[in-house]
């Protein structure tokens, strides 16, 4: 399974509206859990079992929990059972495609 996931604190307090140092929590709980992962500037992707990937995506919601007075979480999954590595093979595919794309 596949995840692609965004948590983040509202209410901050923060003038600037800042929550990295929130995703920064979030984001060494996935790095920590040594599932595949990769991180963006809007969304973390997660690569696991069903149990492995939400348990990790609870633990980071939970360390972003004291950033703020609410959490906003989004998630997008791409269950396809007997597939591994595709955090990597989905883009190796996609990049293979697009050099074959003819203009």
């Amino acid at each position: 399974m596949l995840v692609a996931f965004s948590v983040a604190p509202s209410g901050t307090g923060r003038a600037d509206g800042s929550v990295h140092d929130a995703v920064a929590a979030a984001v060494k709980i996935v790095r920590d859990s040594g599932l595949p992962n990769r991180t963006s500037s809007m969304f973390t992707e997660l690569e696991g079992t069903w149990d492995e990937v939400f348990d990790v995506i609870r633990r980071a919601t939970d360390a972003v929990a004291p950033f703020g007075s609410r959490i906003s979480l989004v998630i997008k999954a791409d269950i396809r059972p007997g597939y591994e590595g595709e955090i990597d093979g989905k883009i190796e595919r996609l990049e293979k495609a697009v050099g074959e794309v003819v203009s």
